[in-house]
């Protein structure tokens, strides 16, 4: 398994490389989901295709800073978890080699990103479009995977292959969960001992209320089970539409029950697909 550091370094591996070449952006930290991640990529590559992993900490999607400089950096298991599950490559820029400084231009998407995450996150989502856009010029990819634990970056980022006319395919895998139901995440492991026990009443809750019959019943079941938990803070609760991401007021389409909750300074983020009622 190769690991590139530079652009250049990684544009000089690029002609030799057999395709399909198939990507899985990571920003490090991998766990058992990001392991599944690589194991479909592999899956789809076959024995004579591509698996590049990258590792990289986007600074420019992160919106508090505290969480920017917490964010868990550990190199040598990352690497360990891509040649275990089968990657050819490893790209691990450096904020400058990604970045200029005097940078200028960003890719900004103006209508699934105004809920949700998008809507307490300011520029989360200008930051995403971008680094994964430079991300698919940089490996040249035929396909990248995705999990769909992060919903709305999914639909943001189909959304920008569309408007762009970019040709890369984009890969889902369902969210990857621990035994009790929490949604693998880089972040739980800041959790403290009592709000990992918590935190899995996110996924209780969405799972409870999504049997609701009508959405103010669906929002005050999540709501008030989340909240019966002292360790949580709702940072928004929502049901939208599952193509538009606007909000709804009705159950007559397919809809998404969709929350991020913090724990301290750990935020959690799930979502549950609620079909339509007759």
């Amino acid at each position: 398994m190769w690991t590139a550091t530079t652009k250049q370094d990684l544009r000089s591996k690029l002609p030799g490389l057999p395709r399909p070449v198939i990507l899985v952006p990571t920003m490090g930290a991998l766990h058992p989901g990001h392991a599944s991640l690589i194991e479909l990529a592999r899956k789809r590559a076959g024995e004579n295709g591509t698996v590049i992993v990258s590792i990289f900490v986007n600074p420019i999607q992160f919106d508090r800073p505290s969480d920017l400089e917490k964010y868990p950096r550990c190199l040598d298991a990352d690497l360990t978890v891509c040649r275990k599950n089968g990657a050819d490559g490893v790209f691990i820029p450096e904020d400058g080699e990604m970045y200029f400084t005097d940078r200028s231009v960003t890719v900004i998407e103006s209508s699934l990103s105004k809920h949700l995450c998008g809507a307490t996150r300011p520029g989360h989502f200008d930051g995403v479009c971008t680094v994964v856009l430079k991300l698919f010029n940089l490996t040249r990819c035929d396909a990248a995977v995705f999990g769909e634990k992060d919903f709305q970056q999914l639909a943001i980022i189909r959304r920008m292959l569309r408007d762009l006319d970019l040709g890369t395919e984009i890969i889902p895998h369902p969210t990857v969960r621990e035994n009790d139901g929490l949604a693998m995440s880089s972040r739980n492991g800041r959790l403290t001992p009592e709000q990992r026990v918590s935190a899995p009443r996110i996924r209780q809750a969405l799972t409870i209320a999504a049997e609701k019959s009508s959405v103010d019943d669906i929002l005050s079941t999540a709501r008030n089970f989340i909240e019966e938990s002292p360790f949580a803070k709702i940072d928004y609760l929502s049901l939208v539409d599952a193509e538009t991401l606007a909000p709804a007021d009705d159950l007559s389409s397919k809809r998404v029950l969709a929350c991020a909750v913090f724990y301290g300074e750990v935020r959690l983020i799930d979502h549950i697909t609620i079909k339509p009622r007759a």
